[in-house]
């Protein structure tokens, strides 16, 4: 886009999130209104209702937005069946600037003298909806497929401006109000024009007010949502509707073609204009149908983590998903909605579909069991854990998915050896069964640095721990080992060969390990605890949730974790409190196991010999640490 070209960037583009402090002069004005009156002005403040139009409106985006990205809803009618990615959210992320600049012009426009007061006008006049919708589609309609086609469309003001709307081919509600105030401008006309007429003609009213716009709102998210809403049996029946209202195909194929489909709600200009697409009814039939539907070749089973958590779900808020997990103090008034979820997944829900990408051509989907950490920690829920759990596997195995990875607490050793009770069970799986822990070593004994010749290592006895242990013995690095019982540190022992037994070292105290330096942890420290590092201690860390790093001499490692390669498509939300494009080294560990191709199951202990081979491999493939 040109620089320097009149109203191709918003005057509060510098503001960021203070922009929204434009919105102060009105909120003054209805707060001066109820001091004067002594209550809420609901039947003489215009700026009163502009805010709760203004609530409205954005709750109109925000569940559009949240409907659109519900995959479990949605996945097998989406138009375009790739994802949006981070490029897209961030030149998206204000694309709220069209309402903020349509409130302060609305709120101009009313307090002016010669607009009628709210107490002035009727609550409902069925007479200004009907002349609103013929002045729709009498002016609106075909000014804007004008402006659209024949301004926005051609030289320069496509290159200058249009140009940056149609910047990405997968459109979703918000990429409604994404655009540059020019178009913005284009777009309040054509929303406005009947409304103007209405009030010109004295048939203006209150709901006419909410109704039209919202209406309006409603429409283009629907247009934009990516996802078929209407049946084309509905078309099939009614031939004349497929002229009277677009669908999500319709308006994708002019997002991605550009020189067709120009119309704003009504396929009817387009036919006079011929600039309908011949293949819109036709296309839209297929994907109502579900034919544009993939079957994934790679599955991540994870589970939520916390009911706070579960609002940075992809489907909950772009502005949290599309970040690493934080706790933000405006999500707290949701936690009662969020705990009603989670009483609703408990009694009534099954594992469901979360988030997706793409990499090398290959589908690669998050589906979550619906099940919470403290959850897996209750004795009577873990029967009803592992049966959700076999039945995501069984089902992955039924559609043709060629790997699937146990996420956290969904292979835990006591609840089902790490995944080898699927496998044991269900022995003719074509579907392979992956834990990824092999990984997860490997990427924390990567991180010790190559002089290290004695560590500290707590948690030694789970699988991670003991395949750690081993490994570093083999490496001929001490390896000092708090376990509490004798008879699990002697069965480790006898896992190692005589020539490297003597580097394995039972220590019952952690005053034991106060002069080490290097601490890889595999169980939960207190400050208490930590305390005994010496100071410039590492900590290395594969417990969850990961330890609170209460040393300020010290320095803690995050979890293990690898970066995805470059070349992954459509990727658009964080993967917990990782950082945009890193995953977890578990989720990391079944990708490759996906790009190798191999065909054993990686369930139960960790093979202490395909450390460095799964390492390798996954250096090969461009996966880097984190």
């Amino acid at each position: 886009m040109a620089m320097g070209s009149p109203l191709s960037s918003w005057p509060w583009a510098s503001l960021g999130s203070y922009k929204y402090l434009l919105y102060g002069p009105v909120v003054a004005k209805v707060a001066q209104e109820w001091k004067e009156q002594g209550g809420l002005p609901l039947g003489t403040s215009w700026c009163l209702h502009l805010l709760v139009l203004l609530a409205l409106r954005s709750l109109t985006y925000q569940l559009w937005f949240s409907y659109g990205n519900m995959l479990f809803f949605t996945r097998r009618r989406r138009v375009v069946d790739h994802g949006v990615d981070f490029r897209q959210i961030d030149a998206e992320w204000d694309w709220d600037n069209m309402v903020i600049m349509q409130t302060l012009i609305a709120a101009v426009v009313v307090s002016c003298s010669f607009f009628p007061a709210t107490s002035d006008l009727r609550l409902w006049d069925p007479r200004g909806w009907a002349l609103a919708l013929l002045l729709h589609v009498a002016v609106s309609e075909p000014a804007f497929y004008w402006a659209h086609r024949w301004a926005l469309h051609r030289a320069p003001l496509f290159s200058q401006y249009h140009s940056l709307h149609h910047s990405f081919p997968v459109t979703q509600p918000l990429t409604a109000g994404f655009g540059t105030p020019l178009e913005s401008l284009i777009l309040t006309l054509a929303a406005w024009a009947p409304l103007v007429g209405a009030f010109l003609a004295g048939r203006g009213s209150v709901s006419l007010v909410y109704g039209h716009i919202l209406l309006f709102d409603y429409l283009r998210c629907m247009g934009y949502s990516n996802v078929e809403v209407i049946s084309h049996k509905t078309f099939q029946a009614l031939p004349f509707l497929r002229y009277l209202i677009y669908t999500p195909t319709y308006l994708s194929l002019h997002h991605r073609e550009k020189d067709c489909n120009f119309c704003l709600f009504m396929p009817l200009f387009d036919a006079l204009g011929r600039t309908l697409n011949s293949k819109s009814w036709e296309l839209q039939k297929e994907i109502d149908l579900g034919k544009n539907h993939r079957v994934p070749e790679f599955v991540f089973l994870a589970h939520v983590v916390d009911v706070l958590s579960s609002m940075h779900a992809p489907f909950a808020f772009r502005s949290c998903s599309s970040l690493p997990f934080a706790t933000h103090l405006v999500l707290l008034p949701l936690l009662p909605v969020a705990f009603g979820f989670m009483l609703l997944q408990w009694f009534c829900s099954k594992t469901f579909t979360v988030s997706f990408y793409y990499l090398r051509g290959c589908l690669h989907q998050t589906w979550s069991v619906p099940r919470y950490g403290f959850q897996y920690f209750i004795p009577f829920a873990k029967e009803g854990i592992n049966r959700q759990i076999e039945l995501a596997i069984l089902r992955a195995d039924k559609m043709g998915v060629k790997v699937i990875s146990l996420a956290a607490l969904n292979k835990n050793e006591a609840l089902n050896g790490g995944g080898t009770l699927f496998v044991k069970k269900h022995p003719n799986l074509r579907v392979r069964v992956v834990h990824g822990n092999t990984l997860t070593a490997a990427v924390i004994l990567n991180e010790i640095p190559g002089d290290v010749k004695e560590v500290f290592l707590t948690g030694a006895t789970s699988k991670l721990g003991r395949a750690i242990a081993l490994y570093l013995c083999r490496k001929k690095i001490r390896v000092l080992m708090l376990t509490l019982s004798t008879e699990r540190f002697m069965n480790i022992q006898r896992e190692t060969s005589a020539e490297f037994q003597q580097y394995l070292v039972q220590i019952t105290k952690y005053q034991a390990a106060q002069n080490c330096k290097t601490w890889i942890v595999g169980k939960w420290l207190s400050p208490r605890e930590q305390r005994w590092a010496p100071a410039g201690t590492h900590f290395h860390q594969f417990v969850v949730p990961p330890i609170i790093g209460f040393r300020r001499d010290c320095s803690y490692g995050k979890l293990a974790a690898m970066r995805l390669p470059k070349d992954v498509q459509g990727l658009g939300s964080c993967e917990y409190t990782m950082e945009r494009g890193v995953v977890h080294a578990c989720h990391a560990g079944g990708v490759v196991h996906c790009l190798e191709g191999w065909g054993h199951h990686e369930v139960g202990a960790i093979d202490v010999d395909r450390i460095d081979v799964v390492w390798n491999a996954a250096l090969r493939h461009g996966l880097t640490p984190a």
